[in-house]
């Protein structure tokens, strides 16, 4: 009978029953021996217990029809006191049973006796031609569809017998609507038509048969979906061909801008793709992120389709989405298709633009970027060889891989031209910020200085030998970061304030050994010989700092500053003798000249 019932209403459940099943809900089945069950379950699915269908609870009509027993149903529908309209819960009358249960010759004898309830319906709007349909009885269809059944009428879901027949993908139950007048472009659930379901299905036979019955190929449902485009999503070519051959407009856009092409590419569908593509899909047509199927194809990593959207991708129209599928590429760590892109000329220098810049926090723009947080080593030599300028974004990734701690990445941005000496824009402090974010990693402090990052403005402090303004300490790491950067967006802070974190001051002699090997004669202000003085061990870099520095010291800086910073990043390549390089690039601090 009908599926699901609360079990407090079902026919024949003794009163104990009840009780112990308050509140759940009953399915009713027939078993392979065609034994009726009834299973009983909570609200949350899980089976309580299952037991035969009471026989008391049955009228005899019903068990008549549902054993099939023909001649017998004839014999009780001439029984004045047999009520052929009389429905059950669910408002399932004699006909609804006969029609769910394919007892076509019980079907006729019930309308023959009254024929004026052909059309119906139960509780949840089934005719019982539904039933039939849903049931798969084409016999019980024939039979109610000769009496003048209407094949149009919606179930509460909106669907219709012929929907219902495609949903089971079955063609003789098709035809049989068809050819009884059901309308094949009638409008079901969401605006889903026959067709949409039957493409969703990728069933070829009952495509056809719809389209020959006057289905119309590019009818949408409420997101401006064409059957062409379901049948693109689920990467079924053949119908599609079929759809294409019966006039499909290739181009068409749902609601949110994509076309077939695009929802190929984002499921990666090759043959599809190089199918659209053939028939001349137009692969710049955006959808309303701005994004075309290059970007989607390059953000889910389908270097297949990638080679072939590139011939018929407008590199116009990339820059004008304000983004390139290299940044989707690198952003997913999809190196593969990186590979591609660059080999395939595209710019990996593209900026994004303002407006997508601006969705991230730390306004990212180039692609470059994207491979350092994501701590790709592989796609930010990729980038950096392909010719990727380290020194685009506001916040410069030299200092995201500092942060990070890649050594690995650091040195191959620092030796491909990063500036050694940026600044953070919003955070003004009176010495580079990678010397500020490099003060844990001494390796990379001194990489960076051997490149020539300024030392001498770490000793260019302000208040000099006087006293210095207490500094406001919490005990958090991150937070006394916060509070000192906070304080730098209306003063510019100085080196001597950061290096007295907490955090950072127990390696503040170490740090002030490193950088005196970068500058000539300085004067250490009150707060650098406070932490000097603060532990013995540290007394001899004190000393260090005394002047007069050594003249061969005194010598290599001089020569290292009329180098200049970018020189030295490249001082493998200069016209210098080998031993001199040696000595200006630290690798031997005692020998001479």
């Amino acid at each position: 009978m009908s599926p699901d019932l609360p079990c407090s209403r079902v026919m024949g459940v003794s009163g104990d029953i009840k009780q112990e099943l308050e509140g759940s809900w009953v399915s009713q089945y027939t078993t392979g021996y065609g034994k009726r069950m009834v299973a009983y379950r909570r609200l949350d699915g899980t089976l309580i217990r299952t037991e035969p269908e009471p026989d008391a609870v049955v009228e005899p009509l019903v068990k008549a029809i549902w054993d099939g027993d023909a001649s017998l149903v004839r014999t009780l529908v001439r029984k004045p006191d047999v009520n052929l309209l009389k429905a059950n819960q669910q408002g399932w009358i004699p006909m609804h049973e006969a029609a769910y249960y394919g007892q076509v010759d019980c079907l006729r004898a019930i309308l023959g006796a009254q024929p004026g309830m052909l059309n119906k319906r139960t509780l949840k709007e089934q005719t019982a031609l539904m039933l039939a349909v849903e049931r798969g009885f084409s016999r019980c269809m024939e039979c109610l569809l000769e009496r003048g059944a209407d094949p149009d009428i919606q179930n509460k879901d909106k669907e219709t017998p012929l929907f219902k027949a495609c949903e089971k993908e079955n063609p003789e139950m098709v035809a049989i609507l068809l050819n009884n007048g059901a309308s094949v472009n009638k409008l079901c659930t969401q605006g889903w038509t026959a067709l949409h379901e039957t493409v969703s299905h990728n069933h070829l036979e009952i495509a056809e048969m719809l389209l020959k019955a006057g289905a119309k190929v590019n009818i949408v449902n409420q997101y401006s979906i064409t059957p062409l485009f379901v049948a693109a999503q689920a990467g079924h070519v053949d119908i599609l061909r079929l759809l294409l051959k019966h006039g499909a407009d290739i181009n068409s856009q749902a609601a949110d801008g994509a076309t077939a092409l695009y929802e190929a590419c984002k499921n990666g569908h090759e043959d599809i793709v190089k199918f659209l593509l053939s028939q001349k899909a137009d692969a710049n047509k955006p959808g309303k992120t701005g994004l075309l199927p290059i970007h989607i194809a390059a953000e889910k990593g389908y270097d297949g389709i990638i080679e072939m959207l590139i011939p018929a991708t407008s590199r116009q129209r990339v820059r004008r989405s304000g983004i390139s599928p290299i940044h989707l590429a690198v952003e997913r760590d999809r190196d593969d298709v990186l590979e591609i892109l660059i080999e395939a000329g595209f710019d990996v220098n593209a900026p994004l633009s303002e407006d997508r810049s601006r969705l991230y926090e730390d306004r990212r723009s180039s692609a470059l970027y994207f491979a350092v947080i994501n701590n790709n080593i592989e796609a930010t030599t990729m980038l950096l060889e392909a010719g990727a300028n380290p020194n685009l974004d506001v916040l410069s990734p030299v200092l995201v891989s500092i942060r990070m701690g890649s050594i690995e990445i650091f040195t191959k941005l620092v030796d491909h031209g990063a500036d050694v000496n940026v600044y953070i824009p919003n955070y003004p402090t009176n010495f580079p910020a990678t010397v500020m974010f490099a003060m844990k990693y001494l390796p990379m402090l001194k990489y960076l200085l051997d490149h020539g990052c300024d030392a001498q403005s770490c000793f260019n402090c302000s208040y000099g030998s006087s006293a210095h303004p207490p500094i406001k300490v919490t005990g958090d790491e991150r937070r006394d970061l916060h509070y000192r950067m906070e304080e730098a967006q209306n003063t510019c802070i100085e080196f001597c304030e950061m290096i007295s974190t907490p955090s950072i001051s127990r390696w503040a002699g170490p740090i002030i050994d490193v950088l005196l090997d970068y500058v000539g004669n300085v004067k250490l202000c009150a707060r650098l010989t406070e932490h000097l003085d603060s532990f013995i061990d540290w007394k001899n870099i004190k000393e260090k700092s005394e002047p007069p520095r050594t003249l061969m010291h005194l010598c290599r800086i001089r020569v290292r500053h009329q180098i200049g910073c970018k020189r030295l990043q490249k001082i493998d390549k200069l016209p210098i003798p080998p031993r001199l390089i040696k000595f200006l690039k630290y690798e031997n601090r005692t020998e001479g000249l």
